[in-house]
Protein backbone atom coordinates (compact mmCIF):
# COMPACT_ATOMS: atom_id res chain seq x y z
CA UNK A 1 0.00 0.00 0.00
CA UNK A 2 1.37 3.57 -0.66
CA UNK A 3 2.44 5.68 2.60
CA UNK A 4 4.00 9.37 3.71
CA UNK A 5 5.86 9.85 6.12
CA UNK A 6 4.08 13.43 5.92
CA UNK A 7 2.99 15.23 9.20
CA UNK A 8 0.98 17.86 7.81
CA UNK A 9 -0.72 14.53 5.90
CA UNK A 10 -1.27 13.25 9.25
CA UNK A 11 -2.45 15.76 10.83
CA UNK A 12 -5.16 16.39 7.95
CA UNK A 13 -6.33 12.92 8.32
CA UNK A 14 -6.87 13.75 12.06
CA UNK A 15 -8.60 17.17 11.67
CA UNK A 16 -11.25 15.83 8.69
CA UNK A 17 -11.53 12.48 10.94
CA UNK A 18 -15.71 11.77 11.93
CA UNK A 19 -14.93 8.71 13.63
CA UNK A 20 -11.38 7.52 14.95
CA UNK A 21 -10.12 3.94 16.44
CA UNK A 22 -7.10 3.79 18.02
CA UNK A 23 -4.90 0.69 18.75
CA UNK A 24 -2.56 -0.11 20.48
CA UNK A 25 -0.20 -3.36 20.36
CA UNK A 26 -1.13 -6.24 22.50
CA UNK A 27 0.47 -5.77 26.13
CA UNK A 28 0.14 -2.23 25.72
CA UNK A 29 2.64 -0.19 28.08
CA UNK A 30 2.57 3.14 28.98
CA UNK A 31 3.72 4.48 25.62
CA UNK A 32 1.32 2.81 23.65
CA UNK A 33 -1.64 3.22 25.81
CA UNK A 34 -0.73 6.96 26.34
CA UNK A 35 0.06 7.74 23.02
CA UNK A 36 -3.63 6.13 21.45
CA UNK A 37 -5.49 8.05 24.59
CA UNK A 38 -3.84 11.48 24.29
CA UNK A 39 -4.88 11.50 20.76
CA UNK A 40 -8.38 9.82 21.22
CA UNK A 41 -8.93 12.76 24.52
CA UNK A 42 -7.73 15.61 21.64
CA UNK A 43 -10.47 14.06 19.78
CA UNK A 44 -13.19 13.45 22.19
CA UNK A 45 -12.31 16.96 23.32
CA UNK A 46 -13.52 18.34 19.68
CA UNK A 47 -16.34 15.88 19.50
CA UNK A 48 -15.20 13.85 17.69
CA UNK A 49 -16.11 9.76 18.31
CA UNK A 50 -13.20 8.22 19.45
CA UNK A 51 -12.47 4.50 20.54
CA UNK A 52 -9.04 2.97 21.80
CA UNK A 53 -7.83 -0.95 22.21
CA UNK A 54 -5.85 -3.78 21.82
CA UNK A 55 -5.59 -7.60 21.11
CA UNK A 56 -5.12 -8.24 25.04
CA UNK A 57 -5.35 -8.85 27.41
CA UNK A 58 -8.71 -8.46 28.14
CA UNK A 59 -8.50 -5.35 31.07
CA UNK A 60 -6.34 -2.09 30.85
CA UNK A 61 -3.03 -3.24 32.85
CA UNK A 62 -3.64 -2.16 36.37
CA UNK A 63 -0.94 0.80 36.41
CA UNK A 64 -2.10 2.70 33.39
CA UNK A 65 -6.47 2.92 34.00
CA UNK A 66 -5.68 5.83 35.79
CA UNK A 67 -5.21 7.55 31.68
CA UNK A 68 -8.33 6.77 30.81
CA UNK A 69 -10.26 9.48 32.88
CA UNK A 70 -12.81 9.86 29.83
CA UNK A 71 -13.66 5.88 29.58
CA UNK A 72 -12.50 5.55 25.64
CA UNK A 73 -10.87 1.82 26.09
CA UNK A 74 -13.18 -0.47 24.86
CA UNK A 75 -13.01 -3.91 24.76
CA UNK A 76 -11.15 -5.59 21.21
CA UNK A 77 -14.68 -6.95 20.07
CA UNK A 78 -16.35 -3.86 20.36
CA UNK A 79 -13.92 -2.42 17.62
CA UNK A 80 -15.77 -1.63 14.21
CA UNK A 81 -14.31 -4.14 11.71
CA UNK A 82 -13.76 -1.01 9.47
CA UNK A 83 -13.91 2.85 10.48
CA UNK A 84 -13.46 6.00 8.93
CA UNK A 85 -9.81 6.78 10.20
CA UNK A 86 -7.74 3.88 12.42
CA UNK A 87 -4.82 5.01 14.20
CA UNK A 88 -2.54 2.32 14.77
CA UNK A 89 0.20 3.60 17.66
CA UNK A 90 3.78 2.39 18.82
CA UNK A 91 3.32 -1.06 16.78
CA UNK A 92 5.58 -2.06 14.27
CA UNK A 93 3.80 -4.44 12.42
CA UNK A 94 0.53 -5.67 12.00
CA UNK A 95 0.75 -8.93 13.89
CA UNK A 96 1.75 -6.81 17.23
CA UNK A 97 -2.20 -5.63 16.83
CA UNK A 98 -3.09 -9.24 17.83
CA UNK A 99 -6.77 -10.39 17.38
CA UNK A 100 -7.29 -6.33 15.74
CA UNK A 101 -4.75 -7.21 13.09
CA UNK A 102 -7.95 -7.80 11.05
CA UNK A 103 -8.82 -3.79 10.96
CA UNK A 104 -6.20 -2.18 9.18
CA UNK A 105 -6.73 -4.20 6.11
CA UNK A 106 -10.90 -4.05 6.40
CA UNK A 107 -10.87 -0.34 6.85
CA UNK A 108 -8.61 0.56 3.85
CA UNK A 109 -10.56 -2.01 2.09
CA UNK A 110 -13.54 0.23 3.05
CA UNK A 111 -12.07 3.11 1.74
CA UNK A 112 -10.73 4.61 5.25
CA UNK A 113 -7.25 5.85 5.77
CA UNK A 114 -5.07 3.86 8.66
CA UNK A 115 -2.54 6.23 9.91
CA UNK A 116 0.79 4.45 11.76
CA UNK A 117 2.64 6.40 14.49
CA UNK A 118 5.56 4.77 15.31
CA UNK A 119 9.06 5.05 16.45
CA UNK A 120 10.76 1.87 15.56
CA UNK A 121 13.04 1.27 13.40
CA UNK A 122 11.83 -2.39 12.16
CA UNK A 123 8.26 -0.71 11.52
CA UNK A 124 6.73 -2.75 8.18
CA UNK A 125 4.83 0.60 6.85
CA UNK A 126 1.76 -1.01 6.62
CA UNK A 127 -0.81 1.27 6.63
CA UNK A 128 -2.00 4.01 3.92
CA UNK A 129 -0.13 6.97 5.68
CA UNK A 130 2.80 6.90 8.38
CA UNK A 131 4.28 9.34 10.96
CA UNK A 132 7.36 6.80 11.55
CA UNK A 133 10.82 8.27 13.17
CA UNK A 134 13.02 5.76 14.98
CA UNK A 135 15.16 8.53 16.11
CA UNK A 136 11.96 9.72 18.69
CA UNK A 137 12.41 8.50 21.91
CA UNK A 138 9.04 7.63 22.12
CA UNK A 139 5.83 7.43 20.30
CA UNK A 140 4.22 10.07 22.61
CA UNK A 141 6.75 12.40 21.31
CA UNK A 142 5.45 11.85 17.57
CA UNK A 143 2.12 12.15 19.40
CA UNK A 144 3.36 15.77 20.36
CA UNK A 145 4.70 16.65 17.23
CA UNK A 146 0.79 16.13 15.74
CA UNK A 147 -0.59 17.78 18.53
CA UNK A 148 1.51 20.57 17.92
CA UNK A 149 0.93 20.66 13.98
CA UNK A 150 -3.15 20.84 14.63
CA UNK A 151 -2.56 23.18 16.87
CA UNK A 152 -4.97 21.60 19.32
CA UNK A 153 -4.88 22.33 22.98
CA UNK A 154 -3.17 20.53 25.92
CA UNK A 155 -4.95 20.06 28.84
CA UNK A 156 -3.90 18.22 31.59
CA UNK A 157 -5.42 14.53 30.60
CA UNK A 158 -3.46 14.65 27.84
CA UNK A 159 -0.37 15.45 29.34
CA UNK A 160 -0.18 13.15 31.51
CA UNK A 161 -0.91 10.49 28.76
CA UNK A 162 1.93 11.84 26.71
CA UNK A 163 4.58 12.06 29.89
CA UNK A 164 3.56 8.53 30.54
CA UNK A 165 4.64 7.77 27.87
CA UNK A 166 8.33 9.39 27.73
CA UNK A 167 9.14 8.64 31.66
CA UNK A 168 8.81 5.00 30.59
CA UNK A 169 10.48 4.47 26.93
CA UNK A 170 13.30 6.86 28.12
CA UNK A 171 14.38 4.95 31.37
CA UNK A 172 13.09 7.91 33.70
CA UNK A 173 15.09 9.88 30.99
CA UNK A 174 18.10 8.45 30.99
CA UNK A 175 18.09 7.97 28.02
CA UNK A 176 16.01 11.42 26.71
CA UNK A 177 17.63 14.07 24.89
CA UNK A 178 17.39 17.70 25.74
CA UNK A 179 14.31 18.65 23.59
CA UNK A 180 12.57 15.84 25.26
CA UNK A 181 13.37 17.23 28.51
CA UNK A 182 11.94 20.52 27.52
CA UNK A 183 8.95 18.82 26.47
CA UNK A 184 8.34 17.30 29.96
CA UNK A 185 8.37 21.00 31.11
CA UNK A 186 5.65 21.52 28.69
CA UNK A 187 3.54 18.90 30.34
CA UNK A 188 4.57 19.31 33.73
CA UNK A 189 3.27 23.10 33.16
CA UNK A 190 0.36 22.09 31.09
CA UNK A 191 -0.86 19.83 34.98
CA UNK A 192 1.03 16.40 34.51
CA UNK A 193 2.16 15.60 38.05
CA UNK A 194 5.76 13.39 37.56
CA UNK A 195 5.44 12.48 41.50
CA UNK A 196 1.95 10.44 40.66
CA UNK A 197 2.67 9.77 37.53
CA UNK A 198 5.43 7.80 38.55
CA UNK A 199 3.83 6.21 41.39
CA UNK A 200 1.27 4.96 39.46
CA UNK A 201 3.54 3.26 37.06
CA UNK A 202 6.74 2.32 38.89
CA UNK A 203 6.80 2.42 42.38
CA UNK A 204 3.80 0.70 43.05
CA UNK A 205 3.79 -3.01 43.34
CA UNK A 206 1.90 -5.99 45.56
CA UNK A 207 3.66 -7.51 48.22
CA UNK A 208 3.30 -10.87 45.79
CA UNK A 209 6.28 -9.00 43.32
CA UNK A 210 8.88 -9.24 45.69
CA UNK A 211 8.29 -12.75 46.83
CA UNK A 212 8.62 -13.55 43.02
CA UNK A 213 11.34 -11.19 42.01
CA UNK A 214 13.21 -13.20 44.97
CA UNK A 215 12.71 -16.81 43.25
CA UNK A 216 13.61 -14.82 39.83
CA UNK A 217 16.43 -13.39 41.04
CA UNK A 218 17.58 -16.25 42.51
CA UNK A 219 17.92 -18.23 39.43
CA UNK A 220 19.86 -15.56 37.70
CA UNK A 221 22.65 -17.16 35.37
CA UNK A 222 25.65 -14.61 34.56
CA UNK A 223 27.86 -15.58 31.44
CA UNK A 224 30.80 -13.55 31.63
CA UNK A 225 32.24 -14.80 28.30
CA UNK A 226 29.15 -14.30 26.05
CA UNK A 227 28.01 -11.32 23.61
CA UNK A 228 32.15 -11.52 22.30
CA UNK A 229 32.88 -11.31 26.08
CA UNK A 230 30.99 -8.40 26.43
CA UNK A 231 28.96 -10.39 28.85
CA UNK A 232 25.43 -12.00 29.41
CA UNK A 233 23.01 -11.98 32.33
CA UNK A 234 19.47 -14.12 32.24
CA UNK A 235 16.97 -15.44 34.16
CA UNK A 236 13.39 -16.94 33.43
CA UNK A 237 9.99 -15.98 35.29
CA UNK A 238 7.59 -19.45 35.25
CA UNK A 239 4.21 -19.47 35.24
CA UNK A 240 4.45 -20.76 39.12
CA UNK A 241 5.74 -17.16 39.77
CA UNK A 242 3.34 -15.24 38.31
CA UNK A 243 0.90 -16.58 41.45
CA UNK A 244 -0.81 -13.08 42.52
CA UNK A 245 1.27 -10.89 40.16
CA UNK A 246 0.54 -8.55 37.49
CA UNK A 247 1.65 -7.95 33.87
CA UNK A 248 3.58 -4.75 34.53
CA UNK A 249 5.64 -6.82 37.48
CA UNK A 250 6.47 -9.30 35.11
CA UNK A 251 7.52 -6.77 32.96
CA UNK A 252 9.67 -4.81 34.96
CA UNK A 253 12.17 -7.43 36.17
CA UNK A 254 13.95 -6.94 33.41
CA UNK A 255 14.79 -3.29 34.24
CA UNK A 256 16.50 -4.90 37.21
CA UNK A 257 18.11 -7.77 36.12
CA UNK A 258 19.82 -5.19 33.01
CA UNK A 259 21.28 -3.38 35.93
CA UNK A 260 24.14 -6.50 36.41
CA UNK A 261 27.43 -4.51 35.96
CA UNK A 262 29.21 -7.74 34.45
CA UNK A 263 27.32 -7.84 31.96
CA UNK A 264 26.10 -5.79 28.47
CA UNK A 265 23.27 -7.66 27.66
CA UNK A 266 20.28 -8.81 30.17
CA UNK A 267 17.11 -11.52 29.12
CA UNK A 268 14.32 -12.37 30.88
CA UNK A 269 12.64 -15.15 29.28
CA UNK A 270 8.34 -15.15 30.44
CA UNK A 271 6.73 -18.32 30.16
CA UNK A 272 3.04 -17.09 29.20
CA UNK A 273 2.08 -20.78 28.93
CA UNK A 274 3.24 -24.32 28.90
CA UNK A 275 5.97 -24.20 26.50
CA UNK A 276 5.36 -20.66 25.12
CA UNK A 277 7.81 -17.57 26.15
CA UNK A 278 7.97 -14.11 25.89
CA UNK A 279 11.62 -12.65 25.89
CA UNK A 280 13.04 -9.30 26.83
CA UNK A 281 16.30 -8.30 25.69
CA UNK A 282 18.25 -4.73 27.17
CA UNK A 283 21.60 -3.50 26.25
CA UNK A 284 23.92 -1.23 27.63
CA UNK A 285 25.54 0.38 24.37
CA UNK A 286 27.38 -2.44 22.49
CA UNK A 287 25.20 -4.90 21.32
CA UNK A 288 22.16 -4.28 18.97
CA UNK A 289 19.74 -6.66 20.60
CA UNK A 290 17.15 -5.52 18.10
CA UNK A 291 19.08 -7.53 15.65
CA UNK A 292 19.07 -11.00 18.06
CA UNK A 293 14.98 -10.36 18.43
CA UNK A 294 14.81 -10.31 15.08
CA UNK A 295 16.58 -14.06 14.72
CA UNK A 296 13.45 -14.95 16.72
CA UNK A 297 11.17 -13.02 14.42
CA UNK A 298 10.85 -10.37 17.29
CA UNK A 299 12.00 -6.84 17.14
CA UNK A 300 11.94 -3.40 18.77
CA UNK A 301 14.53 -0.77 19.51
CA UNK A 302 19.30 -1.19 19.68
CA UNK A 303 19.14 -1.48 22.98
CA UNK A 304 16.00 -2.77 24.20
CA UNK A 305 13.96 -5.26 22.26
CA UNK A 306 11.49 -8.65 22.48
CA UNK A 307 10.41 -11.32 20.93
CA UNK A 308 8.52 -14.81 21.34
CA UNK A 309 10.07 -18.04 21.25
CA UNK A 310 8.34 -21.69 21.52
CA UNK A 311 9.96 -24.81 22.74
CA UNK A 312 12.23 -26.07 26.17
CA UNK A 313 14.11 -22.97 28.09
CA UNK A 314 17.30 -24.38 28.20
CA UNK A 315 16.68 -24.50 24.08
CA UNK A 316 15.88 -21.25 23.56
CA UNK A 317 19.03 -19.72 25.87
CA UNK A 318 21.07 -21.83 23.54
CA UNK A 319 19.67 -20.19 20.69
CA UNK A 320 19.99 -16.61 22.26
CA UNK A 321 23.38 -17.24 23.18
CA UNK A 322 24.75 -18.37 19.85
CA UNK A 323 22.91 -15.38 18.47
CA UNK A 324 25.08 -13.14 20.97
CA UNK A 325 27.96 -14.72 19.57
CA UNK A 326 27.87 -13.33 15.87
CA UNK A 327 30.07 -10.33 15.22
CA UNK A 328 28.03 -8.25 12.93
CA UNK A 329 26.03 -7.55 16.40
CA UNK A 330 28.75 -6.28 17.69
CA UNK A 331 28.71 -2.45 17.22
CA UNK A 332 32.62 -2.27 18.73
CA UNK A 333 35.17 -4.88 19.89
Amino acid sequence: MPHTTDLGAAANLLRTATDVSLLAHVNPDADALGSALALGLALHRRGVPARVSFGMPGEVPESLRGLDVDGLVVPAAEVPAASGLLVAVDTASKSRLGQLADRVNATAEAGGAVLVLDHHASNTFYGTHHVVDETAEATAVLVMRLLDELDWPLDADIARCVYAGLVTDTSSFRRARPGTHLLAARLIEAGADPTAVARDLMDTHPFAFLQMLAGVLDRAVLEPEAAGGHGLVHTAVRLDDLIGVRLEEVESVVDIVRTTAEAEVAAVLKETSSGHWTGSLRAVGTVDVRAVAEQFGGGGHTLAAGFSADGELEDIITKLREALSDPVLLASG
